[in-house]
């Protein structure tokens, strides 16, 4: 049986001089690979499938370029600079016998040192998940990272998006799990009493909506 070798293709971005790191685990497969779709963006969650940097460039109008293009990297790398936003995906690698962007397919996972990162960030001081804690997700492996660390996380909010904060080298820093910019959380989001008071009183209302005002607070 052959096994896929997902590496990350893309190092940290912008993080010495950011207050706010966005972590993810890895972009699909066909990044790792260099084999993109027409509309993905050589970047990360450049995916065309993603939903990201469309909430992003809802919630900061941003006109933003959706292609595999170059203009379209540098817009989002300008947009993170100009917002003191860096980004630092929690995993280096995985193995996978499917070949798809799963988060609970990955096996025998490497991770970034996201505490050596944090050293050398000095501003930080909120963590954005793409995720929560379950199985393989960004909050799931920074767990695991703490427990090795033996760092603590405090609640400060059990309500959707959970809220966090923790000691590290003098500093409080937050964690914020956002649901998922991905279509396959979107069932999860369709099932949420809030999401489904607000289709009510909008039938236009969607998904992407919804993530536009939970991520909007703290981005």
């Amino acid at each position: 049986m052959s096994v896929f070798k997902h590496t990350h293709p893309y190092p940290p971005f912008n993080i010495e001089n950011s207050t706010k790191l966005i972590v993810g685990t890895l972009p699909p497969p066909r990044f790792t690979e260099g084999t993109l779709k027409t509309g993905d963006v050589n970047f990360c969650y450049g995916s065309i499938d993603g939903q990201l940097w469309p909430i992003l460039n809802k919630i900061f109008n941003l006109n933003l370029t959706f292609e595999t293009t170059e203009q379209a990297i540098q817009e989002r790398k300008d947009f993170l600079i100009s917002r003191n936003i860096g980004v630092c995906d929690i995993v280096a690698s995985s193995e996978r016998i499917k070949i798809d962007a799963s988060d609970i397919g990955m096996t025998n996972v490497t991770l970034r040192d996201i505490f050596g990162y944090l050293s050398k960030s000095p501003k930080v001081e909120t963590l954005l998940f793409t995720g929560g804690n379950s199985k393989n997700g960004p909050e799931y492996f920074f767990r695991k990272a703490c427990k090795e660390k033996d760092v603590k996380l405090k609640v400060v909010s059990s309500e959707v998006p959970r809220v966090h904060q923790f000691q590290w080298q003098g500093r409080t820093i937050k964690t914020v799990s956002l649901t998922a910019p991905s279509g396959a959380a979107n069932r999860a989001v369709g099932s949420l009493a809030l999401y489904k008071q607000l289709k009510k009183e909008n039938p236009q209302f969607n998904t992407i909506d919804f993530r536009v005002l939970q991520y909007t607070p703290f981005f």
